[in-house]
């Protein structure tokens, strides 16, 4: 199952799974575009192993990446949990 984590002001939306078997937490990345249909990428936690990326600049892997790493902590605990709206921060 993947939770809803954020939407930035472009409409990209970020969205994670919960813990997985192997300990890891699936992020996945998608922003609307109209020419393309949509950018995407998936970034595992706490690796971060980067997999499927679609149409992204480097520079915009880059930024997402950073961006994800500043909010593992929470992302993590949130899969924990069962998604924001489940997750109790302790």
């Amino acid at each position: 199952m993947m939770y809803p984590f954020m939407t930035l002001n472009d409409d990209t939306k970020i969205v994670h799974s919960e813990t997985l078997p192997d300990g890891r937490v699936k992020v996945y990345i998608e922003t609307p575009d109209a020419k393309d249909g949509f950018h995407h990428m998936t970034i595992f936690l706490a690796d971060y192993q980067i997999e499927e990326v679609y149409r992204y600049t480097a520079e915009e892997v880059e930024y997402y990446i950073n961006f994800v790493r500043s909010m593992a902590h929470l992302i993590i605990s949130f899969a924990a949990g069962g998604g924001f709206e489940n997750a109790t921060l302790v």
